[in-house]
């Protein structure tokens, strides 16, 4: 028992090695990256994911550059019972272009985000390497400007994630999902 822990300890350790050593693409635009995305894909080997892959399914992402270079992202899902399940980050702009850090609140980890294949019209690869208590974790995220996702594109993210030490069965295209209605700001207080 002992000599196995110590062997999948000793494989988690390489693979995160290897994963801090994964670079964002070369020649980054932020300007291009802009706009409406689907979450069309999730790569992780973390137990959140393990326990509701199952019933995940595609959501949006808009990713809307500031003025100074950094990243604000804002994510939303319909969930089944109608409701919208929504998230927001500022993603911080990192001495490399491409590569992006942030804090979560609702999780409380640290994350260093990387997009490491994209095509601006068509989709994006990141892989983000999540810190909490001091133990990290491997999130590769599917981007895709359409809803429908080729064969070729799920294959290229699949490799990339086994690539990453993410197991097959946790690597997930999500199936289509009705969008959530835009969200609109509280009226200010008077």
């Amino acid at each position: 028992m002992t000599t196995t822990v110590l062997r999948m300890l000793t494989a988690l350790t390489c693979v995160l090695a290897a994963c801090a050593n994964i670079m964002p693409v070369p020649d980054f635009s932020l300007e291009k990256v802009a706009g409406k995305w689907y979450m069309a894909g999730f790569a992780t080997n973390a137990q959140w994911f393990v326990n509701r892959k199952a019933t995940m399914k595609m959501g949006t992402a808009t990713m809307v550059p500031t003025d100074i270079g950094d990243l604000d992202l804002s994510y939303a899902t319909l969930n089944a019972d109608g409701t919208c399940w929504r998230m927001t980050h500022m993603a911080k702009k990192t001495d490399t272009p491409g590569r992006f850090t942030f804090h979560s609140q609702a999780w409380n980890n640290d994350n260093d985000m990387r997009f490491v294949d994209i095509v601006y019209d068509n989709y994006a690869v990141v892989h983000t390497i999540k810190t909490k208590d001091g133990v990290s974790e491997i999130l590769n995220k599917l981007y895709s400007r359409s809803s429908e996702i080729s064969d070729d594109l799920q294959q290229k993210f699949t490799q990339f994630s086994l690539d990453t030490g993410i197991l097959a069965e946790n690597i997930v295209i999500f199936p289509p999902n009705s969008e959530c209605p835009e969200a609109t700001a509280a009226p200010a207080p008077q």
